[in-house]
């Protein structure tokens, strides 16, 4: 009996050992570096009395901004941003650099992107107000040069809360892919910036920790939770009606600000961070059942139940997801004849109608095949012949 025991005791601990273990590896928490932009707070808060109870305290919005478009000169600095007509980052890089930011510059800037209707903005720096109107000039031009399909390629270690969650929204009104590549980083208040897109690609790293409130004038701890309550409430809102968990905003509350709880792929996709939009679907939905028909929309659902299943290995480029996702579609008859532009991954399509042949879709390799063949293979691929019968899906 004792013997029987402690064998018992022994798996029973060995076991627990090894939920700590993946306890801790799901919950990579790292100082965070004084370059980090953080998650600051300084819009004002109404909370009612000098004492009041919780339920008492009330969330005020962030304020609208004035209606039309701000075309006042514009310091983005130290951000950078810049334009290209092309998706393919390894080979074409980021386009051309944006120094001004007036109407006619960004005008020009995305003008060759109107043939093709695909613009990729690149952003790196912090998220303030300069780049939530960086994001308001780049939708206006593109609405007006009709350029439907945007990406943001992002790479932000944070800033501003309230600057964020007024770009989200309005990226989130604009219908825009976002971004963050192997070589990118989205903490802190850039996670409100992805959680606004329509699709969200994440090969980068993605973080969080506490919002902190600059403007406080409390002298209590209580009096600082009270504030923090309000501007919480704020960003569970957000989240909710932007498709991700309102439990991101409850695990921001236990990151102390200098570290940095970096999100594994798995909760991404449990915090409706990665992947198609939650709300965007639900929307899409209806409509799509209405102009593709329902069979375009079981074939759609399908196509990224196998995309989450079979492209997204731990660690894999957004090149390789890409290509992955090209290569996949093809087996569920996309692009569609009757709805190409609704079809999955269909801002590659006007690239590829464009003569593009290194665009091509093609699976991703193993890292093994990709060591055999000497990492070439998918560059190296024979072109496919138009009238092969693939050219649908090119």
């Amino acid at each position: 009996m004792c013997k029987r025991f402690s064998i018992l005791l022994l798996a029973s601990l060995l076991l627990l050992g090894c939920r700590a273990q993946d306890d801790t590896q799901a919950a990579t928490v790292e100082v965070a570096s004084p370059e980090e932009g953080g998650a600051v707070s300084t819009a004002p808060v109404q909370v009612d009395g000098a004492e009041p109870p919780l339920e008492a305290e009330v969330s005020e919005p962030v304020p609208d901004e004035p209606e039309g478009v701000d075309w006042s000169p514009l310091e983005l600095a130290p951000g950078v941003a810049s334009v290209s007509c092309e998706l393919d980052y390894v080979r074409e890089g980021d386009g051309a650099s944006l120094e001004t930011f007036d109407q006619a510059a960004v005008t020009a800037a995305l003008g060759e992107c109107a043939e093709r209707g695909v613009v990729r903005l690149r952003y790196s720096g912090k998220i303030n107000a300069a780049f939530a109107s960086l994001m308001q000039r780049v939708t206006e031009v593109a609405d007006t040069l009709d350029i439907g399909k945007r990406v943001l390629d992002i790479d932000s270690s944070g800033g501003m809360v309230e600057d964020a969650i007024r770009a989200g929204d309005r990226i989130a009104e604009s219908r825009w892919t976002v971004w963050v590549r192997e070589d990118a980083v989205c903490h802190s208040a850039c996670v409100f910036i992805l959680a606004a897109g329509d699709m969200r690609m994440v090969s980068g790293r993605i973080g969080i920790h506490r919002i902190i409130r600059m403007s406080s004038t409390a002298s209590t701890r209580l009096e600082l939770n009270r504030e923090l309550r309000v501007v919480y409430d704020r960003v569970r809102d957000y989240l909710e009606r932007n498709g991700a968990a309102t439990a991101v905003a409850d695990l921001m509350m236990a990151v102390p600000n200098r570290n940095l709880r970096l999100l594994t792929g798995d909760e991404l996709a449990l915090y409706g961070l990665d992947g198609i939009n939650p709300a965007q679907d639900d929307l899409d939905r209806l409509r799509l059942m209405r102009q593709c028909g329902e069979d375009f929309v079981s074939r759609r659902d399908a196509f990224v139940r196998a995309f989450d299943t079979s492209c997204k290995p731990a660690n894999a480029d957004l090149e390789t997801l890409n290509a992955c996702g090209l290569d996949l579609r093809k087996d569920y008859g996309f692009p569609d004849a009757t709805c190409p532009t609704e079809s999955p991954l269909s801002e590659f399509d006007a690239l590829l109608v464009a003569d593009k042949p290194e665009h091509m879709g093609r699976r991703a390799l193993t890292p093994v095949q990709e060591g055999e063949q000497g990492g070439q293979a998918r560059r190296d691929e024979p072109e496919r012949d138009d009238a092969s019968g693939d050219a649908d899906w090119r």
